[in-house]
C-alpha cells in the first residue's frame, strides 16, 4: 500500500495537470469567440489560440507523463532500495545484534517473553552445539530462577547446636537443639512470610512449592514428638530493617505454621530481613541440612557445635558451580568448634549445605576420625 503522502502528491499533480488542461480548453474557446464576436475584437492580437493549445497539451502530457514516469520511477526506487539493502545487510545485521547484545532493554521493548525465551534457547544451543541440551538447560533455569518470586543476596546463616535437656542425653530419642539465624537482603514480593514445620513427607513436598513459604522444617514422626509442638520448632524472632515484627502461630496435629506480616512498606523495595528459629534435630541422625529456597548471590554459613558433644563435622555443599565453596574448620586444639562455609557466586534454589557429624560417644578413647 502506498504511503498516504505519496498518494496525496499524485493527486495534487494530476489535479494540476487537469486544471492546466481545462484552462487550455478555455483559451481555445475564447480564441473561437474572439473571431466571431465583435465586442471581443480587441483580443484579436492576443495569442489565445496558441496559449490554449500549449496549456491543453501541457496538462494532458503532464497527466500521461506522471502515470508512466511515476511508475518507472517507483520501480527504479524499489530496485535501488533492494540493492542498498543487499549491500548494507551485513552492517545492519551487525548493528542489530550489537544493539541486542549491549543494550538488552532495546530487545525487551520489541520482543515478547516467548520470543526472548526462543532467542535464549537458540543462543545456548549454538554455544553448546546441542539443541536438546539447550532446551532442557534453559527450561530448568527458567523454572528455578526466572519464575522465582524473589532473589536474595548477602545471605548470612549462623547455626548453634546444643543438647536438648528435656529428653534423654543419648540413645533413642536424644535430640540436639539447632538455633538458626538467617539474614539477607531482598526485594520482597509478598507482604507475608510463612514458616512451617510438618511431619508428613507429602505435605512437606507440597509446602516447598508454595512461593509464600520462606522456610519449611521436616520432623520425623518416629521420634515420638508432634511437629505441632513448640519444642520441635519455634520461630523466635523476625525483623525487617532491624524492626521486630509480630509473629502469629497456628497449629494442628502433625504441623504448625508461623506467619509474619512484613508491612506494605517492605514490598517492592530492598530490605534486610533477619529471623531466628529453634528446631530439634535427631542426635543420631548425624545430619543437618540447610536449604536455600530462593536464588541467592553470596552465601555464608557458620556452624557452632562446641556444646553438642560432636567429635567431627564434615560438610557437603550443593552449590552447582565451577567454583568451589570455601570451607574452614576450626583447629582441633581450639576450644571453639566451628565450621565456616562461604560461597560468593550465584546459588540456585534448593541448593544448600549439609553438615554430617560423628558423635564423641560413638568413638572409643583416643580414636581418630578421618574426613
Amino acid at each position: 500500500m502506498n504511503h498516504l503522502l505519496d498518494q496525496l502528491y499524485k493527486t495534487k499533480l494530476r489535479l494540476a495537470g487537469l486544471v492546466t488542461a481545462v484552462v487550455g480548453v478555455g483559451f481555445l474557446f475564447l480564441s473561437k469567440a474572439v473571431a466571431a464576436t465583435a465586442t471581443l475584437s480587441w483580443l484579436i492580437g492576443w495569442p489565445t489560440n496558441e496559449l490554449g493549445t500549449t496549456l491543453l497539451s501541457a496538462g494532458v502530457i503532464a497527466v500521461i507523463f506522471e502515470y508512466y514516469a511515476r511508475k518507472e520511477a517507483e520501480e527504479r526506487a524499489t530496485e535501488h532500495f533492494r540493492d542498498a539493502i543487499r549491500r548494507e545487510a551485513p552492517a545492519i545485521r551487525d548493528a542489530v545484534l550489537d544493539s541486542f547484545a549491549f543494550e538488552p532493554e532495546t530487545m525487551r521493548s520489541i520482543a515478547s517473553d516467548e520470543t526472548l525465551d526462543k532467542i535464549a534457547t537458540n543462543a545456548i544451543g549454538l554455544r553448546l552445539g546441542d539443541e536438546k541440551l539447550a532446551r532442557d538447560a534453559y527450561a530448568d533455569l527458567k523454572e528455578q530462577v526466572i519464575r522465582s518470586p524473589e532473589r536474595w543476596r548477602d545471605v548470612d546463616v549462623s547455626v548453634s547446636l546444643s543438647p536438648w535437656t528435656a529428653g534423654p542425653a543419648s540413645g533413642p530419642g536424644s535430640m540436639l537443639v539447632a538455633t538458626v539465624r538467617w539474614e539477607y537482603k531482598v526485594r520482597s514480593a509478598s507482604p507475608t512470610m510463612r514458616f512451617a514445620c510438618v511431619s508428613d513427607l507429602d505435605e512437606y513436598r507440597d509446602v516447598r512449592r508454595d512461593p509464600s513459604t520462606a522456610s519449611i522444617w521436616y520432623f520425623d514422626p518416629s521420634a515420638g514428638l508432634d511437629a505441632a509442638d513448640p519444642e520441635v520448632f519455634s520461630l523466635l524472632q523476625l525483623s525487617v530493617d532491624g524492626r521486630d515484627r509480630n509473629i502469629r502461630r497456628s497449629a494442628r496435629e502433625g504441623s504448625q505454621v508461623a506467619a509474619v506480616s512484613l508491612g506494605q512498606g517492605a514490598v517492592g523495595r530492598e530490605v534486610t530481613i533477619s529471623y531466628t528459629y529453634r528446631a530439634l534435630v535427631q542426635r543420631h541422625g548425624h545430619l543437618l541440612y540447610l536449604d536455600l529456597p530462593r536464588p541467592a548471590k553470596g552465601v555464608h554459613v557458620q556452624l557452632d557445635y562446641a556444646q553438642a558433644d560432636i567429635r567431627r563435622v564434615n560438610v557437603l555443599d550443593y552449590f552447582s558451580s565451577p567454583e568451589a565453596a570455601r570451607v574452614v574448620q576450626s583447629p582441633a586444639a581450639a576450644p571453639a568448634k566451628t565450621v565456616d562455609v562461604r560461597f560468593d557466586g550465584q546459588v540456585f534454589p534448593r541448593a544448600g549445605v549439609a553438615f554430617v557429624w560423628v558423635l564423641q560417644d560413638e568413638l572409643g578413647a583416643g580414636a581418630e576420625v578421618f574426613a
